[in-house]
């Protein structure tokens, strides 16, 4: 129904412009390595959130969910790969920036990919949030779902374009004042190392009934 899909929009876009650790994820490599790897940051977040649709729609991540072992599983190799790159920023924190070479930019694209396709996180609110809007009177449930999946990830990828705007200006204000910018790149390698301690920490959501 018309009415519905304009409350999903509505809904996703309050979403998007919500900051999450997305956001912050993309933000934190943006500030770390410049403009070029937050660009490819962002796509690669919008492929490893589109894992989680087309998976949703599958129904591979509502078989994950109900799995303990795979949730811990997917939830420690994500977490552990965020504190890893959290690391290795702040270690180069005190490196004054290059060009960004290819290379650079396609390292960042693989690994905004592992890190939004291993967030168990994304497939919960992926299958909490969708659902609420699908017509169970209509055909294809699991295209309806990939479909609104996309869409969502469009708005999302839409937003962390503009973060992404937003903290390379920042970063290019602060590369003038060389400790200044050590600091905000430790900062972002910090900010990364937390995003990892805080999906450690997360809990698999309880099945309804």
């Amino acid at each position: 129904m018309a009415s519905d899909f304009t409350l999903f929009l509505i809904a996703a876009l309050v979403v998007a412009a919500v900051p999450g650790p997305g956001i912050f994820y993309v933000a934190a490599r943006t500030l770390s390595e410049g403009r070029a790897a937050g660009i490819a940051s962002t796509l690669g977040t919008a492929l490893g959130g589109l894992v989680h649709v087309v998976a949703g729609g599958l129904g591979v991540s509502a078989i994950i969910m109900a799995s303990s072992e795979a949730f811990a599983a997917l939830k420690f190799a994500g977490a552990l790969y965020l504190i890893w790159l959290g690391i290795r920023a702040f270690r180069k924190a005190g490196q004054l920036p290059s060009a960004p070479k290819p290379a650079g930019t396609a390292r960042a694209f693989r690994e905004g990919i592992v890190v939004e396709a291993t967030n168990p996180k994304t497939a919960a609110f992926f299958l909490a949030f969708i659902p609420q809007f699908l017509d169970a009177s209509a055909a294809h449930p699991a295209l309806q779902f990939m479909a609104l999946g996309l869409i969502s990830v469009t708005l999302n990828t839409l937003a962390d374009f503009v973060v992404v705007a937003l903290a390379s200006a920042t970063r290019a204000n602060v590369m003038q004042r060389p400790q200044v910018f050590r600091r905000l790149r430790q900062g972002s390698g910090l900010f990364m190392m937390g995003l990892g301690a805080s999906l450690l920490l997360a809990r698999r959501p309880v099945a309804a009934g």
